[in-house]
């Protein structure tokens, strides 16, 4: 928790790993996820790279590994996730894992050649054996016995006495069979009419069975024809239509005795198929089983494998070719557990030298890492969504963790709708270690998943401003007894019948004794709900709090600027920064606070009516001016208020000029008492590694070592843009504080909606259900519930709570951490193995 409020301490380091052993140090250091690697070779083609090969050799396999998974899904089973993270395989054991990976795809896509060719096979048989019984039942029709023997039938535009009519009956018959598809039948049976002009019969029957469509792989029941005709040209039309619809022909024997041997000898066929395919299917069985218990291990193990040699990609060699160097960002406080993951690593590969981390100094800004657990993720995720905080940066997260909720809860103060909200997200938190919750694929859900605690304290605070505001589902509750006492007025006023019932409302005078018993124990009297005045009272209410809230907040952003000043070591910006910066806030808005609350203190009801307005008095004292109607609230209040103006008006240039003139004569300073430097000789400029070019942080010179990173020759300081950026921080500042204390009033606003929306619903849905006490009104009270129910959490719940959050966000972001959150930085991203990706 300690870097939660700073992120840690970062240095640049060298890591020097022996050739033999680098593989086994990478593997251990990604297993523990610390460092994160800067590229040596940036202007190096990819396809340059030492371990290209290495890498295209992992891709090779996690080709091979994708098929062996469409093959394991093609036959209907899901590969499961990888039981435990194996570790980066060695050399030996991914040649192990290539060779058998190819042996088993090799044996797969044949098992799977020989399964598909015996089903398309015995697919065929099938529909041949239909073919020929179907057939059989058109050929062979039995003749009536006793019968004569029946004359072939003539066509009737045929002559009689044509001499060519007896060639036509010496003819053969022949016959064509098949199947054909079901939806290309009567286009079929149309066009052969047309085109053979009737000189054929033509039969269709379905198939007693569906089979599957070799080009689709659907369930579809064939029809099976049979085509009688004679003539040599009416089958040479025949085949071409059945070549042009793409039917299966198969040969039909002439006579019986032929076909009924060919059923015979079919069904011996399609039994010995049979028994192969199902001894190929179990055979195909056991070889997928192995892949299945195999592929996940070998996929997590081949990524980890490639990433590993894509990080010694980014490494370089030094100037001997027998050690790797490679220049790592690495938390200070981890720099014991990487020598510990080198040491480790090179233990395993056997190598007798130990590779070792050198720290290197360096000017560049370090990236930013802030730790953080399943509590704190959700609110430093928020923190990052507007920007990463710079290198040592204050963090706003921890405070975040308090202000963002309870801001939320202002505009959102319901209890009812507060528990709600906090069961749901507490259901959340209870069962957050649920596979079903955790591995959602709705992009919605599992954004509220992941800001679970943050939902959790959204309700709970709005439980909290829920009674201060008294309001439950809009309703009032009376946990303590009222203050105001209506008998009391009733027995000191002159009420009569007549009078109550021509005033439908009645004043109670707080003056009158016993009336008015003092302030209420906790949060807004009950009464106030039943009064007409109760709008007026509550606006009243919350604008003072919000304005009180906002500056309260902002004046804590600028306090905690102080943190930066001092870590940084810019003590001079306390001065010419933070007190002016101060000094404007408090004069001016500071003492609007502190004339809201004299004035609460100050009054009561015995002298409301000559109480001043505060609004007047602060427009009043921007005119250095006073109003005669409007009394002072105090004596030698308008030389106090001309004080305070004064002293804001006097900040503002010291806020613009002080800065830029401090740097501006420190750099004069620093330019006088420069010292020439020697140059170094030529062996000191030597690179550490071959191929980079000088000024690179590896190429480290013996006067960067001594002079800790940072060269001797200051950077010319360009006091215009200095000057330019200090401007617009003092404009935005001074206009801000304006600007973002108005900001604040849409605590007042949001809560005001959010309350009279739920009464609104209150009155115009769940009263209606209220029609009586029989047993009609608890029929009809439970369709009214139900409505009033999901229009609660529909409108109530989701569109006004992502309101209010994105109002607090606002809030946050721009009144609150721009007072001392530049929010410039990088993340840290280390190396890891993250189980997540390997799924």
């Amino acid at each position: 928790m300690g870097s939660l409020f700073r992120s840690e301490e970062v240095c640049l380091a060298q890591l020097f790993l022996q050739s033999a052993s680098a593989y086994s140090c990478i593997s251990e250091l990604g297993e523990r996820g610390l460092l994160e690697f800067r590229d040596l070779n940036p202007k190096v083609s990819p396809f340059q790279r030492r371990f290209v090969g290495e890498v295209r050799r992992c891709e090779e396999m996690e080709k091979i590994f994708t098929f062996l998974q469409q093959e394991l899904r093609a036959a209907g089973r899901v590969p499961g996730p990888c039981p435990e993270s194996p570790r980066a395989p060695a050399a030996r054991e991914a040649l192990r894992v290539q060779e058998q990976s190819e042996q088993l795809a090799q044996e797969l896509r044949e098992v799977s050649r020989n399964r598909a060719s015996l089903c398309g096979r015995l697919r065929d048989l099938r529909q041949y054996l239909h073919v020929l019984r179907e057939g059989q039942r058109f050929t062979s029709l039995p003749a009536p016995l006793g019968s004569p023997p029946r004359p072939p039938a003539l066509s009737e535009r045929e002559p009689i006495l044509d001499p060519s009519v007896h060639q036509h009956l010496e003819r053969k018959i022949s016959f064509v069979a098949g199947v054909i598809h079901p939806w290309r039948v009567t286009a079929f049976e149309r066009l052969l009419w047309r085109a053979c002009r009737g000189y054929l019969v033509a039969s269709f029957v379905e198939m007693p069975e569906p089979m599957e469509d070799p080009a689709t792989g659907e369930s579809i029941t064939w029809v099976i024809f049979l085509i009688s005709y004679w003539g040599e040209q009416i089958g040479q039309k025949i085949r071409k239509i059945l070549d042009c619809f793409h039917c299966q022909v198969y040969a039909y024997p002439e006579n019986e005795a032929s076909r009924t041997e060919a059923i015979t000898r079919l069904h011996g066929q399609i039994q010995e198929l049979s028994v192969t395919l199902e001894e190929t299917e179990k055979y195909l069985a056991e070889v997928l089983d192995k892949v299945a218990q195999v592929l996940p291990t070998w996929r997590v193990q081949v990524q980890k494998m490639k990433a590993i040699y894509l990080v010694l990609n980014q490494c370089s060699f030094d100037v001997t070719k027998k050690c790797l160097i490679a220049e790592v960002w690495c938390p200070v406080q981890d720099l014991t557990q990487v020598q510990d993951a080198l040491r480790q690593g090179s233990y395993q590969s056997g190598s007798s030298v130990e590779c070792f981390v050198q720290r290197v100094p360096t000017s560049e800004s370090p990236p930013t890492l802030i730790r953080t657990n399943k509590f704190t993720a959700g609110f430093q995720s928020i923190v990052d969504a507007y920007g990463v905080a710079s290198y040592q940066e204050v963090n706003p997260a921890p405070y975040a963790i308090i202000t963002f909720p309870f801001i939320f809860a202002i505009m959102f103060g319901d209890v009812g709708h507060g528990l709600l909200m906090f069961l749901f997200a507490l259901w959340m938190v209870l069962y957050e270690d649920s596979p079903r919750l955790r591995q959602g694929t709705n992009e919605i859900w599992l954004t509220f998943f992941e800001g679970r605690y943050l939902i959790l304290l959204m309700g709970a605070f709005s439980i909290y401003t829920g009674f201060i505001y008294n309001e439950c589902f809009s309703k009032a509750t009376v946990i303590f007894p009222s203050a105001w006492s209506v008998a009391t007025m009733a027995n000191h006023s002159s009420w009569s019948a007549a009078y109550l019932a021509t005033h439908p409302s009645l004043t109670l005078d707080p003056n009158v004794t016993g009336v008015f018993r003092g302030p209420y124990p906790f949060g807004i009297d009950p009464i106030w709900s039943l009064a007409t005045n109760h709008l007026n009272f509550l606006n009243s209410f919350k604008m003072k709090m919000s304005v009180v809230l906002g500056i309260v907040h902002m004046g804590f952003g600028v306090v905690l600027g102080v943190f930066n000043h001092v870590h940084f070591q810019q003590r001079h910006r306390l001065v010419l920064e933070f007190l002016p910066e101060m000094i404007f806030l408090l004069a001016l808005f500071g003492y609007l606070v502190f004339l809201i609350f004299y004035k609460w203190i100050k009054f009561s009801a015995a002298d409301s009516m000559v109480a001043p307005s505060i609004l007047i008095h602060f427009i009043d004292m921007f005119l250095f001016t006073s109003n005669a109607e409007n009394l002072p609230l105090y004596p030698g209040q308008v030389p106090v208020q001309v004080v305070l103006v004064v002293l804001a008006l006097a900040s503002v240039p010291i806020l613009l000029l002080g800065t830029p003139l401090y740097q501006w004569c420190r750099q004069g300073d620093l330019t006088v008492g420069a010292v020439p430097v020697q140059p170094l000789a030529t062996g000191e400029q030597e690179p550490l590694l071959e191929g980079q070019e000088a000024g690179n942080s590896v190429n480290a010179t013996t006067e960067d070592v001594e002079s800790g990173g940072h060269s001797r020759d200051a950077k010319h300081l360009d006091f215009a843009e200095i000057f330019m950026h200090q401007a617009i921080h003092t404009i935005e500042y001074c206009l801000g504080c304006v600007s973002n204390t108005a900001s604040y009033l849409r605590l007042w606003a949001l809560s005001l909606a959010h309350a009279q929306l739920s009464e609104v619903l209150w009155t115009m849905v769940m009263r209606n259900g209220f029609v009586g006490l029989s047993y009609v009104g608890g029929v009809v009270l439970v369709p009214v519930f139900a409505a009033f129910a999901v229009l609660t959490v529909a409108i109530l719940l989701v569109m006004e709570g992502l309101s209010a959050f994105l109002h607090a966000l606002r809030l946050h972001w721009v009144e609150f951490q721009n007072k001392f959150y530049v929010g410039a930085g990088y993340k840290l991203c280390p190396f890891a193995f993250a189980p997540d990706t390997w799924e």
